[in-house]
């Protein structure tokens, strides 16, 4: 391991032992932190996984009623049927923390369903009425997914960085300062004895 290039003075000495002390407290709570993230991480990505099973599995079905919905109506009037919304959504959108790391926090604030559904009865089947609500209902889990998907993002990128630094302190800094604190040392202690050694012969010469 490389040593930094420093003047080996006990000045230098000094200052790179408080360096070292506190790049091994910041390597124990960025491991700290890190261990933390990935605990959180791994309960998100459960929630995430169940919620997108939930989600596709009752997509399908509502996809299924409305395929079917389409084939046995003229494709003009699916269009203008479908065109219409069946439900209004008012989302709010703020900003949480996850161990310093800002995500989303996304809650509906109102979901209100227009009277009756935006087409005539007569003209559309009964499949097309059961995929209009289910794709309604399905609204508040497509939200919530969405943001468990965007904090497990956002989390697995700040796992990645804080990796990245908790192996630059373990595998760079600190044995670089330690190699450094050793050089010094020795250094410091052969100026000692290389003194020591003048002063007896200085004495024998008296």
């Amino acid at each position: 391991m490389a040593r930094l290039n420093v003047n080996p003075t006990r000045m230098e000495l000094k200052k790179l032992k408080v360096r070292l002390d506190t790049a091994k407290r910041g390597h124990k709570l960025l491991k700290d932190k890190s261990d933390e993230m990935v605990r959180r991480f791994s309960v998100i990505i459960k929630e995430n996984k169940r919620l997108r099973d939930e989600v596709e599995r009752e997509l399908s079905e509502t996809l299924k009623q409305f395929s079917i919905a389409r084939s046995v109506t003229p494709a003009y009037q699916a269009e203008t049927a479908f065109s219409m919304p069946s439900v209004a959504v008012v989302a709010e959108c703020d900003t949480g923390s996850i161990m310093s790391v800002p995500v989303p926090v996304v809650s509906i604030v109102e979901q209100r369903r227009f009277e009756g559904l935006p087409y005539a009865y007569a003209e559309i089947t009964g499949e097309a009425d059961c995929s209009v609500e289910r794709a309604a209902a399905l609204i508040p889990k497509m939200v919530k997914l969405a943001e468990v998907e965007k904090t497990a993002r956002l989390l697995a990128a700040e796992i990645e960085r804080n990796k990245r630094r908790v192996n630059a302190l373990e595998y760079v800094m600190i044995p670089q300062l330690e190699e450094t604190i050793k050089y010094i040392k020795s250094k410091l202690d052969e100026n000692e004895r290389a003194a020591v050694i003048r002063l007896m012969k200085v004495k024998s010469k008296a």
